[in-house]
């Protein structure tokens, strides 16, 4: 059976999904690791996007590193002092 009309749109199409997929995938890993590399990032992101370090804690907690969220708030609290 011949691939009908829509076959190199659907191609084409499928391609780009793929390609915002594997972008999303990138920029998710290089945050987290900008995150766990910068306390001062870690600051800067409570600041502007509290829910995304929250997310980031979650995560170390759930993958048995804790302890992360602690250290953060006792620099932070200390700094202000």
């Amino acid at each position: 059976m011949p691939p009908g009309p829509l076959a190199p749109t659907a191609r084409r199409l499928m391609k780009a999904v793929i390609g915002l997929e594997l972008l999303g995938v990138l920029g998710a890993y290089g945050l987290f690791h900008k995150m766990n590399n910068s306390q001062d990032f870690r600051a800067t992101m409570n600041r502007r996007f509290p829910a995304v370090l929250e997310v980031y804690y979650q995560s170390n907690e759930w993958g048995g590193l804790y302890g992360t969220r602690e250290r953060d708030q006792e620099a932070w609290s200390a700094k202000q002092d």
